[in-house]
């Protein structure tokens, strides 16, 4: 699996989290973010202050990305999974970090699915500071299996 470019939606804790421990794993050539906060320019300045770019909209957020990780707050979760399936590229994996409902993250599947994309759910098993990118997660989805391969070859705990 060849994932070079990551967006993150969401850079709030968990997103600057993720964004910080994975720019510079081998393979990854940038690492992006979008979140509605990015209206404020300041919110805007610390992600690029850390190294992400910081996109304008989820369709350029989606445009460029391999992979997209969701980080909202779980009532959020469909309403991006809505907002990002017309955007992703046909082979992007999409990854739920999100802690709603399975029929929420059922409905999100389906969207991002039918889009073409992979989506895959992640079941985050321990708050992730401390732990960073290396915190627990149990993924489902069919391409679950080829993510955690991925994801764990960049220390990740799949």
């Amino acid at each position: 699996m060849d994932i070079r470019q990551i967006g993150l939606v969401g850079y709030g804790e968990v997103g600057s989290i993720f964004g910080a421990g994975l720019k510079d794993k081998p393979g990854i050539q940038g690492v992006s973010a979008w979140d509605l906060k990015f209206k404020d320019a300041a919110a805007r300045t610390r992600a690029t202050g850390n190294g992400i770019a910081a996109k304008e909209s989820m369709a350029q957020l989606c445009a460029g990305a391999d992979l997209v990780i969701s980080a909202v707050t779980a009532s959020n979760t469909l309403a991006v999974a809505q907002e990002a399936a017309p955007h992703l590229r046909a082979g992007t994996f999409f990854l739920d970090l999100n802690s709603a409902s399975p029929g929420t993250k059922q409905q999100a599947a389906a969207l991002i699915d039918k889009a073409g994309a992979h989506y895959v759910e992640a079941g985050v098993m321990t708050s992730v500071p401390p732990y960073g990118i290396k915190c627990p997660m149990l993924l489902g989805g069919l391409k679950a299996r080829a993510l955690a391969e991925a994801i764990n070859a960049w220390g990740m705990d799949a």
